[in-house]
């Protein structure tokens, strides 16, 4: 990608999309460092995940304590906001005033969701771990530990091609990453007939496999993506390392079309916001406000 810049832009930003592919793999392979499934040791999977950490702007302590934490809570209404999407249900939403309407409605629109949001997250977010603050030492050790590293790599690469050679190549690949590190987060548990529930009606295995897509993809994107969209396997048993997913498919045939996503689908999906606990489903604005509708409409007929 550097030597294509004495070529032109538009192939740089070209060689941009395979790159991008591999940083996000590698994401993909410090998470299954974070679960312990990558290697049989244990310190060669922390270490791992440390140094990929640092090429994918997450610091790996920090953001494993974050996934754990939606792997045991995934699909709990009572234990949102941790790990996951924020996901009002429609009740909620409802009683909401209209700035926080707004705030809500501009978080899950998709210029956000998948352009500003994967931005702040990887470049501030992860840099300062200000929502752990109860949390100890360790959360500001992780993110201050790989600040620093990232600071040296940066400037050492900085020193060698130039400031703005190294942001012409070095931004377009984290933007693309991390949009599509934050796409395949949403679809895998943002789809119709996806799974929620109140601590005292959920239960783990429901929630892992009703609560999880199986994000079917053409064979050179599922490479990139490590096998990812097989989540409601993931999910269930989280100890299967990723290039396992296959394997466990194919073991277990009844998972095949359990909550299978197409692209077409998943694409449908975005507009999607809202948990209506009646029907147990997503719905979009549109439909919610239908619902909402709903009862002044028949008030107003039986008068």
């Amino acid at each position: 990608m550097w030597f294509s810049l004495e070529i032109h832009y538009a192939v740089t930003l070209l060689l941009a999309v395979p790159a991008a592919g591999f940083l996000l793999r590698l994401f993909l392979i410090q998470h299954d460092c974070g679960h312990g499934s990558f290697f049989k040791s244990r310190r060669m999977n922390d270490w791992v995940g440390r140094c990929i950490g640092v090429l994918t702007l997450s610091p790996y302590e920090l953001w494993r304590r974050g996934h754990a934490t939606h792997h045991a809570g995934t699909g709990n209404l009572d234990r949102r906001g941790t790990g996951d999407v924020d996901t009002l249900t429609v009740s909620e939403y409802r009683d909401l005033g209209l700035w926080a309407r707004l705030r809500y409605r501009l978080y899950r629109n998709p210029a956000v969701m998948f352009g500003l949001g994967p931005a702040w997250l990887f470049f501030l977010r992860y840099r300062l771990p200000l929502g752990h603050m109860r949390e100890g030492w360790r959360p500001w050790i992780s993110a201050m530990g790989t600040n620093g590293t990232i600071a040296l790599l940066f400037t050492v690469l900085i020193s060698l091609v130039g400031l703005k050679a190294f942001l012409l190549v070095q931004l377009p690949i984290v933007v693309l990453a991390a949009s599509a590190g934050v796409w395949l987060f949403y679809v895998q548990h943002q789809f119709e007939q996806t799974y929620w529930a109140q601590s005292d009606e959920w239960t783990f295995h429901e929630a892992a496999l009703l609560g999880s897509s199986h994000y079917v993809l053409p064979g050179i994107l599922r490479w990139f993506t490590a096998n990812i969209g097989m989540h409601h396997i993931h999910h269930l048993c989280s100890n299967i390392p990723l290039y396992r997913m296959p394997a466990a498919l194919t073991a277990h045939p009844e998972l095949v079309a359990l909550n299978r996503l197409t692209v077409g689908q998943s694409v449908r999906s975005v507009n999607l916001a809202l948990w209506d606990e009646a029907d147990r489903r997503l719905v979009s604005f549109r439909v919610a406000r239908t619902i909402e509708e709903g009862p002044q409409v028949c008030r107003e007929g039986v008068d």
